[in-house]
């Protein structure tokens, strides 16, 4: 039992399977009472607590929302990079004792007092330390200490909490007398740090607010307290979703340790926006002003209320050309963010061709794109559901259709002897129910002649008015005042042979907006239509044809 103690005491990876694998609970032990208590600690922990930006606040302050909080940090980023003059040089990669921080951008050298952990040091250091203790102070030289923070620390409880704590207090203690520790925090982290290290004694915090939640996220990131992360993750989500928050969750930093702990905030953040946003025609100006990762949760929805998936693509050009004006930073985000939750395969052959000439994708990419979309249509329809069942589990969900306003249809086109197209219609058995008493479905859009037609699907009464029915239309989309003559067949495959059947047929001149069909497609009732023993569904599916011909 003592081994055991003495090889899980200072092992990380022993924390991250069991603390960080499930969170904070009551099980993990509650030493709140050892908390800057010297008779159960064994080192003193200094917190020097720098100045330097004077605009910035201490954590929380004037922070009363979402909104504030995230202005707050850009705003203190944007002054981190005005006041910063030192060079990288002066930031040796070694003082840094977080091997997994991202590299400073912009050459930023005091960037990270707000974005990575500070160097920590022993305040006494051996003969060999006194060469490098110009290096150990270097953040000095970005700002000024404010003042000064004691606590009496143990560092077994740090350590087994946090894979940075364990670092420090394994690395470089050559000496057992040195026992003072030494942290360099900005003036702004400094409460988000004294809820921190209360939390890696008692797995509690006492703050409840959304900002005072993300600045200790942030601390809790910066120092690896992972199972702290999913205590912040579970209480902002416990707390009303906004349109702002979900955006400012969707853009914390993305290091392995945040993107793992935080991935349940991240998802409830993405299925609140797809859940506001799924009819965008209800929010355009609002949608057209999100950001990317806004527009990505959206997209990722499989129940987006659009009428086709051609409409997908047309608004997601529009928003990438009002985001991205130059051309080369549009195709960039269009070939290597959006495309992939476009949906090609249920996009018309029409819409199809425009993607090939289009301007805002580059020329290898589109034809990509397209040459798999006509692949898909090409399949079968029971490979196309294995191909959709396989990535039902993974993030791309290009075979995964949509629930469109306007069903998808497959078209089949011919020229010769005579102008001619095949439209194949399905229908789900839950897509009929629906229909029940008065609704109807539409199909997208069809061309023949040059013209367009739509089939619609409906439920309504019979002649006599006597009871509900299944009845199937075709319409000519409104064009002015064309008239066009159109024989047409309906046909639906039935058991036992599982083949079309035809049902009805005739000839019809169409003028713009006009519609023909049978009120009782089946000529039975509803209820037959609908029966588990009904005929016309096979595998749950409802399978229609048309057939249209222009004939001269």
């Amino acid at each position: 039992m003592r081994d055991q103690l003495n090889s899980d005491l200072f092992d990380p990876r022993t924390e991250m399977v069991s603390d960080f694998s499930r969170g904070a609970s009551s099980s993990d032990g509650d030493f709140a009472f050892a908390f800057n208590d010297s008779n159960f600690s064994d080192r003193l922990l200094r917190i020097e607590i720098m100045g330097g930006l004077p605009q910035c606040r201490p954590d929380g302050e004037g922070c009363t929302s979402i909104a504030d909080w995230a202005r707050d940090r850009k705003r203190r980023r944007e002054d981190i990079k005005k006041e910063t003059v030192l060079d990288l040089s002066l930031c040796p990669e070694q003082q840094i004792l977080n091997d997994n921080q991202p590299d400073m951008d912009d050459g930023g050298g005091c960037e990270n007092q707000d974005e990575e952990p500070m160097a920590m040091v022993e305040e006494t250091q051996s003969g060999d330390e006194d060469a490098n203790s110009n290096e150990s102070s270097w953040n000095m030289d970005c700002s000024t200490v404010l003042r000064v923070k004691t606590l009496h620390i143990s560092s077994p409880i740090l350590a087994a909490k946090s894979p940075f704590f364990y670092k420090l207090f394994s690395n470089g203690m050559r000496e057992s007398e040195q026992r003072h520790v030494t942290l360099r925090i900005n003036a702004s982290e400094e409460a988000a740090l004294m809820e921190l290290l209360n939390f890696m004694y008692s797995n509690n915090l006492s703050v409840t607010t959304a900002p005072e939640l993300l600045d200790v996220l942030m601390a809790a990131d910066k120092f690896e307290v992972a199972s702290c992360m999913r205590y912040c993750s579970r209480l902002l989500r416990n707390l009303p979703m906004t349109p702002e928050s979900a955006l400012l969750y969707l853009d914390l930093p993305s290091s392995v340790l945040m993107a793992e702990a935080v991935q349940p905030l991240t998802d409830a953040a993405k299925q609140y926006l797809a859940a506001r946003y799924k009819d965008i025609t209800k929010f355009q100006e609002e949608v057209m002003a999100l950001p990317l990762a806004g527009i990505e949760a959206i997209l990722s929805s499989d129940d987006m209320q659009i009428a086709s998936e051609d409409a997908v693509y047309d608004f997601v050009l529009k928003w990438a050309r009002a985001q991205y004006p130059k051309l080369e930073d549009r195709r960039e985000v269009l070939g290597s963010r959006l495309a992939r939750f476009i949906r090609f395969p249920y996009m018309t052959c029409r819409k199809l061709k425009k993607v090939l000439t289009s301007n805002d994708f580059d020329q290898e990419v589109s034809s990509k794109l397209v040459l798999e979309a006509l692949f898909f249509k090409a399949e079968a329809p029971h490979r196309q559901r294995s191909l959709a069942a396989e990535e039902s589990a993974s993030l791309n969900r290009r075979f995964i259709e949509r629930a469109y306003k306007y069903r998808p249809v497959k078209v089949v086109e011919f020229e010769l002897p005579h102008q001619q197209c095949v439209v194949y219609l399905d229908l789900k058995r839950e897509e009929c129910a629906n229909l029940f008493p008065s609704g109807r479905v539409y199909s997208q859009a069809f061309h023949l002649g040059g013209q367009g037609f739509f089939l619609s699907a409906h439920c309504n009464m019979d002649q006599q008015s006597s009871f509900h029915c299944f009845g199937l239309f075709l319409g000519m989309q409104e064009k002015g005042s064309v008239s066009f003559a159109v024989d047409y067949e309906f046909a639906a495959r039935s058991k036992p042979t599982e083949e079309f059947v035809s049902k009805y047929k005739g000839n019809y001149t169409f003028t713009g907006g006009k519609a023909v069909g049978y009120r009782n497609l089946f000529a039975i009732p509803w209820t037959s239509f609908m029966a588990e023993d009904s005929l016309y569904f096979i595998n749950g599916i409802l399978h229609l044809r048309a057939e249209l011909t222009i004939r001269h």
